[in-house]
C-alpha cells in the first residue's frame, strides 16, 4: 500500500464544498429553525420552504460537518451551532459567513487573476479609491456587521488575555463596528474608550454602542487617520485591531507614527492581528488570510511580528512585547510602550 496518497489533495480541493454548505445553511435559516425545536427532515423542509430531497442533503452535510446532531430521526443544532450560528446570540458568527458568501467567495474564484495582476478581485480600484468608499452603503453595512461578527470572540479573548488594569482610557483606532471596545469595556468596568473611524462607520458604531448600554463610557469621533493631522488625545493606550493588514508597510508606518504621537510617554500601543511567522511561510490561517488581502485590498497584507515590532520602534516605542491569543481574527497582540 502506498504511504503517500492524494487524500490531502482531495480535502484541499473540496474545501469549498464545506464552506458553501455552511453558508447555505446560514442563508436559509437552518440553525434558527432548529433552535426552535428538533425537527425531522420533512419538518425541516417545510420550515425552510425546501423540497424534501435537498433538505435531507443539507441536513446530512451539516451533520457530517458537526453543525447539526441527529437522534431518532430528528435534527438539532450542535453545541457549536447553538452558540455561534443562531441569530441574536452574543457570539453570532453568521454575519461574517454571509459576507464571505455574498461578496468575497466570488473574488477568491479569481485568485489566479489577482496573482497575475496584483489587484483585488472583490472590487475595482480603478472605480473607487478604497474598499471602504461610502458609495455602496448596503455593502458597507454588511461589511461592518461581518467585522463585528468576526471580532467579538477575539475581543473577549483579548479582554482576558491582556492586562488592562493600568489602562483607564483607550483609543480604538479604526474601531469599525465597536466589537473590541464593547467587549473590553464589558470585561473591565474601569475602562472608558473613544472609537476613531470614518464618519459613516461611526454612525453605525454609535448604534451598536447604544444597544450594548455603553454610551456613557464609549464615544465615537469621526475622522480619517490618513487625512487628519493628529488623532484624538487624552488616552493612555491605543488599540489597532485587524486594521493594519489593510495597508502597505509605508502606510502602516504613517498610522503608527500618528498613534504613538497621540499618546503620553509610557502610553501603550496594542496591535491585535493574525501574525505571519517571521519567515512568512505560516501559520496556515495567517498565510491564507494573507492571500485574502490580495483578493480584498490594493496594498495590504498579513505581516509578521518582526515587521510590526520594527514599525512600532520606528514610531517611538522603546519596548515591544508579544502576547499569544487563541482568537479567530488574531493569534497575538503586540504591545509597544512609548518612550
Amino acid at each position: 500500500m502506498m504511504a503517500l496518497t492524494p487524500l490531502p489533495l482531495m480535502e484541499l480541493s473540496s474545501g469549498l464544498f464545506a464552506s458553501k454548505t455552511l453558508a447555505a445553511a446560514v442563508e436559509l435559516g437552518l440553525f434558527e429553525a432548529l433552535d426552535l425545536r428538533p425537527r425531522d427532515a420533512q419538518e425541516t423542509a417545510d420550515q425552510l420552504g425546501l423540497p424534501l430531497r435537498p433538505a435531507k442533503m443539507l441536513l446530512g452535510g451539516c451533520t457530517a460537518l458537526g453543525l447539526v446532531v441527529q437522534q431518532d430521526g430528528r435534527f438539532a443544532n450542535s453545541a457549536m451551532a447553538d452558540t455561534y450560528l443562531v441569530p441574536g446570540r452574543r457570539w453570532y458568527f453568521g454575519d461574517y459567513i454571509a459576507m464571505l458568501d455574498r461578496r468575497v467567495y466570488a473574488g477568491w474564484m479569481r485568485l489566479a487573476e489577482a496573482l497575475r495582476t496584483d489587484r483585488p478581485t472583490t472590487w475595482d480600484p480603478r472605480e473607487k479609491p478604497s474598499l471602504f468608499d461610502p458609495d455602496d452603503p448596503a455593502m458597507l453595512r454588511g461589511f461592518w456587521r461581518a467585522m463585528h461578527s468576526l471580532s467579538v470572540y477575539t475581543a473577549s479573548v483579548l479582554a482576558q488575555g491582556y492586562d488592562f488594569s493600568g489602562i483607564r482610557r483607550l483609543l480604538d483606532v479604526g474601531g469599525g463596528g465597536g466589537a473590541f471596545t464593547i467587549e473590553l469595556c464589558r470585561a473591565h468596568p474601569h475602562l472608558t474608550a473613544t472609537i476613531f473611524d470614518l464618519p459613516f462607520v461611526c454612525e453605525q458604531t454609535e448604534q451598536r454602542v447604544a444597544e450594548a448600554g455603553l454610551s456613557d463610557r464609549i464615544t465615537c469621533v469621526a475622522g480619517d487617520f490618513f487625512a487628519d493631522v493628529a488623532l484624538p488625545g487624552g488616552h493612555d493606550a491605543a488599540l489597532l485591531s485587524s486594521v493594519l493588514h489593510d495597508w502597505s508597510p509605508a502606510e502602516n508606518q504613517v498610522i503608527l507614527d500618528k498613534v504613538v504621537a497621540a499618546l503620553p510617554v509610557g502610553g501603550q500601543v496594542l496591535i491585535s492581528e493574525l501574525l505571519m511567522d517571521d519567515d512568512e511561510t505560516g501559520p496556515a490561517p495567517a498565510a491564507l488570510f494573507n492571500l485574502l488581502m490580495l483578493v480584498e485590498t490594493a496594498r495590504g497584507g498579513n505581516y509578521s511580528g518582526a515587521a510590526y515590532s520594527e514599525w512600532l520602534r520606528a514610531a517611538g516605542c522603546v519596548t515591544v512585547a508579544r502576547i499569544p491569543l487563541d482568537g479567530v481574527s488574531a493569534n497575538a497582540v503586540l504591545a509597544g510602550i512609548k518612550g
